[in-house]
């Protein structure tokens, strides 16, 4: 057994079945930060979204956290928070419609649209019930993929604040309404010469945050709606410049989407002030980009690492997933449907097979500078290893290409949460919609 295994084997702490009462207690020492975390190693394993699940629920009743922020589109989000925080307006549980309008009705519905999320929302809907309106733990989406229902939802807001602005939106807005089912093709499009619609978005959004007082000053005062309103606004703005710069660089367009993430969830912070967020994203959103061949080969950032620097890292938690082997839901290509496919044994030269050839069958290892033993920490920064990220799409024929990185793993997290053997999210739908704006938007392979 090598030095690292032996180090490896000493630093890790097994943790109970997930649902043991004691489980999530394991992550208490994580806690009392302004933003935790917590990442997953796919987008369709079960034991990824309950044990979040299980956190989520000490970190909000334990540790005073408000926020759940997930990489999932704000208009979707907006009516799951109105649910789970019984608040006026269209509302729907994970699965149900809010007045026509399903929310997470786009590929990859399982991402979403599973028993394990559904299980989360009713526990904070039961909750909140519970508590008064200023304590109540809300929903929200930091993703950039609604341009439309965006687009709807600033319309609407507008029709109810201000008919005179919703006009003028309907105007601007309308440079994009040629693309909402496709919004790629408007990058592609605006690369052959056609009208560019970025001026529009731009004036829009401005107009909004300049009426921002007025807004607030009205009898329809409702903060919250001002909010998603001033939020969807920044969306189509950043959305636009998306899919224009996805068809000419994919470290741009990942930068772009990231930056859009980050800015969603500081715009919440400052909403809530004082108040603190869990944020649920991939691995690859989540953990320091500085620290994979991500940031250090192909110049691409993400939401970690601009939280640790914008926010400091004293502020900061990152907790990241893996698993050895089991079974995943995902797709083997855009806008496939979902199947459950086995998860092939790690590599011997990833971070995984160390984490499987400890024999423990869950653990969290504590990565910290202040908690991790310094020879462990010198062992760890002497391997040279990789990282596997499965994202909705999984291609175990090309798997060291299509999802392993290099990854220096005690400075990407802060601790690292461990399943030996997985099983497939248990989603509501295996069947997926026809989503032709969904083709080719996130890179790489769907994360």
């Amino acid at each position: 057994m090598s030095e690292l295994q032996d180090l490896f084997n000493s630093a890790i702490e097994p943790l109970p079945e997930i649902h043991d009462k004691s489980f999530a207690s394991h992550f208490d020492t994580f806690a009392e930060k302004q933003v935790i975390l917590l990442g997953d190693g796919s987008h369709g394993t079960s034991e990824f979204y309950s044990a979040r699940a299980e956190i989520t629920k000490r970190l909000i009743e334990r540790h005073g956290y408000t926020m759940v922020a997930v990489e999932a589109d704000w208009p979707d989000a907006k009516v799951i928070d109105r649910y789970v925080r019984l608040r006026p307006g269209p509302k729907a549980q994970i699965g149900g419609t809010a007045k026509g309008y399903e929310p997470f009705n786009r590929f990859p519905t399982w991402m979403w649209r599973n028993v394990e999320m559904q299980r989360l929302v009713e526990w904070m809907r039961d909750r909140n019930h519970r508590m008064p309106p200023e304590k109540r733990a809300g929903f929200y989406g930091l993703d950039l993929y609604s341009m439309g229902a965006s687009i709807d939802a600033v319309i609407d807001y507008l029709d109810r604040m201000d008919p005179k602005a919703s006009k003028q939106a309907r105007l601007r807005y309308g440079c994009l309404e040629p693309w909402i089912e496709e919004p790629a093709s408007y990058g592609l499009a605006s690369l052959r010469g056609m009208e560019d619609c970025e001026g529009r978005v731009v004036k829009m959004l401005r107009d909004l945050l300049e009426k921002r007082l007025e807004y607030a000053q009205s009898g329809l005062r409702d903060a919250d709606e001002y909010h998603s309103g001033e939020q969807n606004a920044h969306l189509v703005r950043d959305a636009e410049k998306y899919y224009k710069t996805m068809y000419y660089s994919s470290v741009s367009s990942w930068n772009l989407r990231d930056i859009h993430m980050f800015e969603t969830l500081e715009r919440l912070l400052r909403f809530n002030e004082g108040q603190k967020a869990i944020v649920w994203a991939h691995n690859s959103h989540v953990g320091d980009a500085r620290f994979t061949s991500m940031g250090s080969r192909r110049n691409e950032l993400n939401i970690g690492q601009l939280c640790r620097e914008q926010l400091g890292s004293e502020n900061v938690t990152i907790l990241g997933c893996g698993t050895h082997t089991g079974t995943v839901a995902a797709a083997h290509e855009w806008d496939d449907d979902m199947e459950v496919m086995p998860v092939r044994p790690s590599r011997a030269d990833s971070w995984e097979i160390v984490a499987h050839d400890t024999g423990v069958p869950r653990f969290v290892l504590d990565l910290r500078r202040d908690r991790i033993d310094p020879a462990f920490r010198s062992a760890l920064a002497a391997e040279q290893r990789l990282q596997r990220f499965i994202g909705v799409i999984y291609r175990p024929d090309t798997e060291r290409n299509s999802h392993y990185s290099q990854a220096v793993l005690q400075k990407q997290f802060d601790g690292y949460v461990w399943f030996d053997e997985t099983q497939a999210v248990n989603p509501l739908e295996v069947i997926q919609p026809i989503t032709p704006l969904g083709k080719g938007e996130t890179y790489p392979f769907g994360l």
